[in-house]
């Protein structure tokens, strides 16, 4: 399974770019196959670099907020308009409610919005889902809006990507024994920030260790806090290898 970073500025797109993104891929049935983990502001057109959007398998999003899931509006327009339109419509596993938040987005009627050209399906936190071969289950985190922790798992070997959260049990729990976790960290533990929105490095790495990860990515930093201190919170609670992810990195995992 091979995850490559298309974004990861946190909460707006930055200079060096887009917001949250990410591809996994791995081999199935004699192709690859590819699972696109949010598309958040601006992600859309760097997610080209990496692959044809039309290979694309499956999308899932951690939460609805714009940063997560906003360039679904610019997938949408690729998959309508594009020469060999039309084409079967996308699998996008989402909270509740996707398909008239992008409509919405959009500027266009919620029925019959996009669902010709995406499937908006609704998370179910009870059911582990078999994506390809990809098994893939979440679990509800502690955000201001209905957010999501993901697990993906393939032949023996776990990924789970905390989506945006404060520090809950319920992200230990589905990250434990994980090869690796990819959290946020908003948040600076020198600078007073609410509860129940995000974490700082410290707080990410807390998680970690308590969850056993193997390896800590950390993601979601905002334009503006320093990485160095990110970074620095997070070695003081993990002791395993720490990385703090860019645009275009990519990791076995």
């Amino acid at each position: 399974m091979r995850l490559t970073v298309v974004g990861c500025s946190g909460s707006i797109p930055g200079p060096d770019g887009p917001a949250s993104c990410y591809l996994l891929e791995a081999p199935y049935q004699g192709e690859v196959f590819r699972l696109v983990l949010d598309m958040g502001n601006g992600a859309f057109g760097p997610l080209q670099r990496y692959v044809d959007p039309l290979d694309v398998n499956v999308v899932a999003l951690s939460h609805l907020h714009a940063d997560h899931c906003v360039d679904l509006t610019a997938y949408y327009v690729q998959r309508k308009y594009h020469p060999l339109a039309p084409h079967p419509p996308v699998p996008v596993y989402a909270p509740a409610g996707a398909a008239a938040r992008l409509a919405r987005a959009y500027d266009m009627p919620e029925e019959p919005g996009m669902v010709a050209e995406l499937d908006f399906r609704d998370w179910s936190p009870q059911v582990a889902l078999q994506l390809g071969p990809f098994e893939v289950s979440i679990a509800r985190v502690v955000h201001p809006v209905e957010a999501y922790a993901i697990r993906v798992s393939e032949e023996g070997r776990s990924f789970v990507y905390s989506g945006d959260t404060g520090p809950c049990e319920e992200l230990v729990r589905l990250a434990a024994g994980a090869e690796m976790l990819l959290a946020e960290a908003s948040f600076l533990e020198s600078v007073a920030h609410p509860e129940g929105v995000h974490m700082t490095g410290r707080e990410a790495a807390e998680q970690a260790t308590l969850a056993g990860v193997g390896r800590l990515l950390l993601t979601h930093v905002p334009p503006g806090n320093s990485k160095a201190e990110v970074r620095a919170d997070a070695e003081s609670a993990f002791a395993g290898p720490i990385d703090l992810v860019e645009a275009g990195d990519s990791y076995d995992v």
